[in-house]
């Protein structure tokens, strides 16, 4: 019986939070801050309205923190001062306080403190604010201070908006759903999808930047407030508070024709070393007599030759890198099709047939070399549990060489000798939903897997010999030429009797955009 298993595994960096200090203990001609956390100020609300004063504020007066409000470009609420601070556990907080015209007064970089007693703590229209503060409770002491910039996936915001408001927030590699004209402008409601979600996007018609032309990818900084559905429910968007907070990334829309959906690394049994196949979905029609690719496996194994950092890329050859040209054959859009073992069988010896798939190239790799890269090879991915990096990449033709770009990559593991940056050695990643060139926040160069943000990887959780199917979920939207919901490790159980509906249904990749259908992707529980 097939088994549909989920993992949780990670897709990034951790990050580490370092504890703040609290306010515990007396010393001697210390003076107590009359300034609360903000984290602890927001906690204190329960759902009523707070008067606010040192009795209801546990000894405390007000608040101080950096201002991310600006009124400059007529984007924001009218009124309203937002302020964050980390004084809590490093937890990054903001309030909104409403003093009126005044609050124009203030730009993002602005230190202020700003004293509460008196006013309201409430929530207006979804978001939580004070009232009733007097302008001059606010006092600026410092300006062009450094905001540190704090990048949130939109899935982030839809599930604990709260955690954000008031706080300045960038969504990254943000583009327009439905995808943006030549002639469309930011003004009106807008949805944004980061690779992660949609998200609410509001530009208030007046605002000063209202008829600028929508660009295809861009980050995009700026605040949250809310809106209603029409269940009269808040729900979160996103504005940005002027021009200065669109970071242009591309103007363009470039499609990535063929993804890779999904891999047989290990099958059922004992060794079989004709058992491997790459399963990948056309994002367009392809004839590949017309429009030729190569797939290129790499493998980091220790035994494999040649050792050492990749110097010529995925083009390293001998037993590390293996080259399949696609030159015959046709594939249509939203058809999944495979690369892989001579036998076309699902799951090893004695399993089924799935030669009634679309196989676009099938070769017993084990006792025939790599088209012009590659010896002969019966594994080219690892097997079982490992934490050796191996990779699978998609070219555009079928030459490359050290400094080739795939057009699609996806890495399994992070050990081994993979990148050397003062050789400009390792391997190439392309721009897709976990892996980017160019780093999308700080704009420098970072074109190696393990270099910067390109730190993602899969990770192989079985044992060896136990037939998994890793599918890698996710939706790519051909339409606006990039992934709406980023991949995500998944794996099925496959058995002896397994299907080829077991490969393709429900958790694998689909493309959608020009009509294409769209099957639930799997979930990935953390």
């Amino acid at each position: 019986m097939k088994k549909l298993i989920q993992h949780s595994f990670l897709l990034g960096m951790a990050v580490m939070i370092l504890g703040g200090c609290d306010k515990t203990g007396n010393f001697p001609g210390a003076e107590v801050s009359p300034y609360v956390a903000i984290f602890d100020l927001r906690n204190m609300y329960n759902g009523a309205d707070l008067k606010l004063s040192p009795a209801s504020m546990q000894g405390y007066s007000g608040i101080s923190g950096t201002v991310v409000s600006d009124h400059r470009g007529n984007n924001m609420k009218p009124g309203l001062l937002m302020v964050q601070d980390r004084l809590r556990l490093n937890e990054l907080r903001g309030i909104a306080i409403n003093i009126g015209e005044d609050a124009a007064q203030y730009i993002p970089g602005d230190s202020v403190t700003i004293n509460l007693s008196g006013g309201v703590m409430k929530r207006v229209d979804g978001l939580l604010q004070v009232e009733g503060v007097s302008p001059s409770a606010v006092k600026k002491v410092a300006s062009g201070v450094t905001i540190s910039v704090n990048r949130v996936p939109s899935t982030n915001i839809l599930a604990d908006p709260g955690k954000y408001e008031s706080t300045e927030i960038v969504i990254v590699k943000g583009s327009f759903v439905p995808a943006a004209g030549s002639s469309d402008t930011y003004s009106g409601d807008k949805t944004v999808n980061d690779g992660f979600d949609n998200i609410p996007f509001r530009t208030e018609p007046a605002a000063s930047f209202a008829n600028e032309h929508v660009p295809g990818l861009a980050n995009f900084f700026g605040v949250i407030d809310y809106t209603r559905d029409n269940n009269g429910n808040y729900k979160p968007r996103f504005r940005i508070r002027n021009s200065n907070d669109i970071r242009v990334l591309s103007s363009t829309i470039t499609q990535t024709p063929i993804v890779i959906s999904g891999f047989m690394a290990d099958v059922e049994g004992t060794p079989d070393p004709n058992g491997e196949y790459i399963q990948f979905l056309a994002t367009r029609d392809i004839d590949f007599s017309v429009t030729p690719y190569c797939v290129v496996t790499h493998n980091t194994n220790s035994g494999y030759q040649p050792t050492g950092v990749p110097v010529n890329g995925w083009a390293m050859g001998g037993s590390r890198s293996y080259k399949f040209d696609l030159t015959s054959g046709t594939v249509s859009k939203g058809e999944y099709f495979y690369v892989g073992n001579s036998v076309k069988l699902i799951n090893g010896a004695g399993s089924t047939s799935i030669a009634n798939a679309k196989w676009i190239v099938s070769r017993n790799t084990q006792t025939t070399p790599g088209d012009g890269l590659g010896n002969a090879n019966a594994d080219l991915l690892l097997n079982g549990v490992s934490l050796f990096t191996d990779g699978i990449a998609v070219f555009e033709g079928t030459s490359i060489d050290k400094n080739s770009t795939p057009s699609d990559v996806i890495i399994t593991g992070y050990n081994g000798a993979i990148l050397n940056i003062a050789q400009n050695a390792g391997l190439r990643i392309g721009n897709t939903d976990w892996y980017d060139i160019v780093n999308p926040v700080t704009l420098e160069p970072q074109p190696f897997y393990k270099q910067g943000s390109n730190t993602i990887c899969l990770l192989r959780p079985s044992p060896t010999n136990v037939g998994w199917f890793y599918k890698l979920g996710g939706v790519y939207n051909a339409s606006l030429g990039r992934w709406s919901k980023a991949r995500s490790q998944g794996a099925v159980d496959l058995d002896k009797t397994s299907t080829l509906n077991d490969l393709e249904g429900e958790g694998t990749v689909v493309v959608t955009g020009g009509g294409t259908e769209v099957r639930k992707p799997t979930q990935v529980i953390d």
